[in-house]
């Protein structure tokens, strides 16, 4: 049976993962019909929906919208929302106003009270609120998770997490470099692994800071049945010999009890495969979204222990 037709906004038309989600609208077989950016550097439009209206000032946005609301035929169903961190609790409820469901990038918001007040306007729209949590995805993932369910329920591993992604001057010039409208660095580039860590090992029971600085954050955590030591970095001096070697500006890396899991490929279609379960009536809420919100707002407020008890071997490595 062929499916109806959604019709789609989307706010940060202009950022880094906007394209993902044009063309996971575009394969589900969906419409783009309206844009936003305050940058007009969007002519990767023309790619996927090059008659969709395009705004560059929210308020002549919220307007449009809601004028296709109020003639009914053109509603909007979804909004897409890729804009900086610090906008999205506020394009969120722009989206639910003009009751249209939003799907909106990680971090969902920056604190955990953000959360709450979500799910009472969610409560009151009557629309839903999905995250893009699009590692939990991830055949590699999934696999992992499959393993420790079936594994011994008293098991208790120990992970590495690395990620490194090499930032030139301009991050901290812009949005990304303000821990006011980013979060920081574990907020910016790490929440999506904390979320995936804790979808596959449970709730945290201890969540340490070993340091923080304006390129690095590391640490180490406790969940359910994990010990995890984490290093999150934008340095490229902190990239492996061998990857500098191949000219690659990225490093990720997860062990599991020593063996690595390979998830280096197979990010590109993941928005795809996050449309399609959300558009089936699967996604994931703004409580799925809970924890790694509150992991990442106790770290940019915690006090980095230096190298005390746990901590990731890179920190000795590179930084202390």
């Amino acid at each position: 049976m062929k499916h109806k037709q959604k019709r789609f906004g989307l706010i940060g038309a202009a950022g880094y993962i906007a394209p993902r989600h044009m063309k996971a609208i575009k394969e589900t077989g969906h419409e783009l019909l309206a844009a936003l950016d305050k940058n007009d550097s969007v002519g990767i439009i023309d790619s996927y929906f090059p008659e969709s209206d395009f705004f560059t000032e929210t308020e002549r946005y919220d307007r449009h919208l809601d004028k296709l609301r109020r003639k009914g035929k053109k509603k909007i169903d979804y909004v897409s929302i890729c804009s900086p961190n610090y906008l999205h609790d506020a394009h969120i409820r722009l989206a639910l106003r003009n009751q249209a469901h939003a799907i909106c990038e990680k971090p969902i918001v920056l604190n955990p009270w953000n959360v709450d007040a979500l799910q009472e306007i969610e409560k009151e729209s009557g629309k839903r609120i999905y995250n893009v949590l699009q590692l939990r995805l991830h055949p590699a993932i999934k696999t992992l998770k499959e393993k420790v369910e079936k594994g011994p329920q008293d098991k208790i591993y120990d992970l590495d997490l690395t990620y490194i992604t090499s930032r030139g001057r301009w991050y901290h010039m812009s949005w990304k470099g303000d821990i006011h409208k980013s979060g920081g660095i574990a907020t910016n580039i790490g929440v999506h692994f904390f979320d995936m860590m804790t979808h596959v090992f449970g709730k945290v029971k201890r969540n340490d800071l070993n340091y923080t600085g304006k390129n690095t954050a590391a640490g180490y955590m406790e969940l359910d049945k994990a010990r995890v030591r984490w290093f999150l970095s934008l340095d490229p001096a902190h990239l492996p010999e061998e990857v500098v070697k191949t000219g690659q500006r990225t490093y990720r890396s997860i062990t599991v009890e020593g063996e690595e899991i390979e998830f280096s490929g197979g990010f590109t279609d993941l928005h795809t495969e996050l449309y399609r379960d959300i558009l089936s009536g699967g996604g994931y809420g703004m409580e799925d979204a809970r924890s790694s919100i509150e992991i990442v707002h106790h770290i940019r407020n915690a006090e980095a222990i230096g190298m005390k008890g746990e901590y990731h071997p890179l920190l000795r490595k590179n930084l202390l």
